[in-house]
């Protein structure tokens, strides 16, 4: 598998999105479960009717396979895939103020590539929970050892590693929209629907750090893709909790803005093992 992902790496990305649409389309159609959960989550945010489950297994299809591409090449050759990126200058003030930098990255468009192009900027260190696959343990860490790129385990190292980075002036990134284990969540409002929800996110906006969010769109016919900084809403306030609630709401704004290219197919309202039920369940 780890040859194969190689392989696939020197295609150029044209190629592996045409080809990722296609197994994305074939998974949609002999995967009932995967039908399901982007069948169900589509509806729960109440874009059934006016977003095309097709295109969505093609965009995550094509999420799986781009990875190959960035993941399989140097920083050098992996940056020129960012073809556009928008918002910059808040990059550029927040670490001009010194001020360490919380980059909330949801599960949208490219996700991989904003951390590989912040790496080339400077130091930024990002919440890694370590897949069961012994093969995809070993594609996660090659493809993200660049020298600027450090990874926090999912587990009070981590969350320490993570601390420290910041009290450096340093940029941190995650993705706030991940389901956590149990004890590491609250259950909050999802598009309408309570989802276990980290709130590690919202406990490192309590620092002193500014707070950012980001995503990597993915541009038609294999161009690359264009990064979006932007700041939330309204600055991020309240107690832990009154901010991860925050960042649901913000998360959904920027799906909204690009819905095809969100990982509909990811049991977001799934229950952990040992938490206790959503409010309601049962009732």
């Amino acid at each position: 598998m780890v040859l194969l992902f190689r392989l696939l790496g020197r295609l150029p990305l044209r190629a592996l999105h045409g080809l990722g649409a296609a197994l994305g389309l074939l998974a949609y159609l002999l995967s009932p479960t995967y039908r399901r959960h982007l069948s169900e989550n589509l509806a729960q945010a109440g874009l059934a009717q006016t977003v095309s489950r097709f295109r969505v297994a093609r965009e995550t299809g094509k999420q799986m396979l781009e990875l190959a591409r960035i993941w399989g090449r140097s920083l050098e050759e992996a940056l020129p895939l960012v073809a556009e990126v928008e918002g910059l200058a808040l990059v550029e003030a927040a670490r001009a103020s010194g001020k360490g930098i919380v980059f909330l990255t949801p599960h949208l468009g490219c996700f991989e590539i904003t951390a590989q192009y912040l790496s080339a900027l400077a130091d930024i260190t990002v919440l890694y929970r370590a897949p069961k696959s012994a093969t995809l343990q070993t594609l996660i860490l090659q493809g993200r050892q660049r020298p600027q790129l450090h990874l926090a385990p999912a587990d009070l190292s981590g969350v320490r590693a993570l601390i420290k980075a910041l009290k450096k002036g340093q940029m941190v990134g995650m993705l706030p929209d991940q389901a956590p284990k149990t004890g590491e969540g609250v259950w909050l409002d999802f598009f309408g629907r309570p989802a276990y929800t980290m709130t590690l996110a919202a406990r490192l906006t309590e620092t002193d750090a500014v707070s950012l969010l980001v995503w990597g769109e993915r541009l038609p016919g294999g161009r690359g893709f264009r990064l979006h900084f932007s700041e939330p809403s309204e600055p991020l306030h309240g107690d832990t909790v009154a901010r991860a609630a925050q960042i649901n709401r913000e998360v959904e704004k920027l799906i909204c803005v690009c819905p095809e290219q969100y990982l509909w197919g990811y049991n977001r309202y799934k229950q952990p093992a040992g938490a206790e039920p959503p409010p309601g369940a049962g009732a």
